[in-house]
C-alpha cells in the first residue's frame, strides 16, 4: 500500500454522498457505452438501493475518499476509484483488501469496459460466463468473473 493511502471501513451513510460523487467522476471517465439516462437512474439509486446493501470499505487519500468497494457474500459488488486518482495503485489496494479481507472470489463487469476487464483477468479472475442484459435488463452485457488464480494474481 502507498505510504498516502488508507483502506478504512466506511463511516456511515453521511459518507454517501462524497462516494457517490467518486462513483460518478469514475463512470465518467470509463463508461462512455453508458447511455446518460441509464447513468443518471443508476446514481439516483446508489445511496438508498445499492450502497446500504454491500459492506463498504473507502480508500482515502490525506483525509480525502479517493475510492471505494463494495462486498457481499464472498463476491466484489462495486470497486470505483475518482477519476483523478485512477492509474496510482487505489483500485489494486481495493481489490487486495476485498481478496484478503472478504475473501471475494467473483466480479461482474461490464463487457464494454475493457479497462475493468483487463484489471479484474491481471488480478487472477477469468470469464466464466456472459449475459447479454445487465441486472436491470438494460442491454449491456455482464461478465461474469471468477478468480483462478491462488493467489489473487499477486
Amino acid at each position: 500500500m502507498t505510504d498516502d493511502l488508507v483502506i478504512r471501513p466506511v463511516r456511515g451513510q453521511g459518507e454517501y454522498p462524497r462516494l457517490v460523487q467518486v462513483w460518478r467522476t469514475s463512470v465518467d471517465a470509463t463508461h462512455d457505452f453508458l447511455a446518460r439516462e441509464h447513468r443518471d437512474a443508476i446514481e439516483a439509486k446508489l445511496e438508498a438501493e445499492y450502497l446500504p446493501h454491500v459492506k463498504i470499505v473507502v480508500a482515502e487519500r490525506y483525509g480525502t475518499p479517493v475510492g471505494f468497494a463494495g462486498t457481499a457474500d464472498g463476491k466484489l459488488e462495486i470497486l470505483f476509484v475518482d477519476a483523478d486518482h485512477r492509474g496510482s495503485g487505489v483500485g489494486s489496494e481495493l481489490l487486495q483488501h476485498a481478496l484478503v479481507a472478504e475473501g471475494v472470489t467473483a466480479v461482474d463487469v461490464n463487457e464494454e469496459n475493457g479497462q475493468a476487464v483487463g484489471f479484474y483477468e491481471r488480478a487472477g479472475f477469468a470469464v466464466v460466463k456472459r449475459s447479454p442484459l445487465d441486472s436491470d435488463g438494460l442491454p449491456y452485457p455482464i461478465l461474469h468473473m471468477d478468480l483462478v488464480a491462488g493467489d489473487g494474481g499477486r
